[in-house]
C-alpha cells in the first residue's frame, strides 16, 4: 500500500490524521486517517495536526481511536 502524504503545500511527511470541515457549522472535525481519498478532505502528518487552527468561533472536534 502506498503512504499517503500530508495536503499541506511542501510538505512530504506521512499522513497521520484527516481533516474535514463543515462550512455551515463552523467546525472542523479531525480523525484517524480516512479509509479512502476524498477531495473534500486533507490529510495531515503529526506536526501539521498539532499546529491546527481554525477561524475565530469555529469547534475543532477531534476523534481519536480507542487504545487498549
Amino acid at each position: 500500500m502506498r503512504t499517503r502524504l500530508c495536503s499541506k503545500v511542501g510538505c512530504a511527511r506521512e499522513a497521520v490524521t484527516t481533516l474535514t470541515y463543515d462550512y455551515g457549522d463552523q467546525m472542523a472535525a479531525l480523525g484517524p486517517l480516512g479509509a479512502g481519498r476524498d477531495p473534500h478532505a486533507h490529510d495531515l502528518c503529526a506536526i501539521h495536526t498539532d499546529r491546527l487552527s481554525v477561524p475565530k468561533g469555529w469547534v475543532v472536534v477531534r476523534h481519536e481511536t480507542l487504545r487498549v
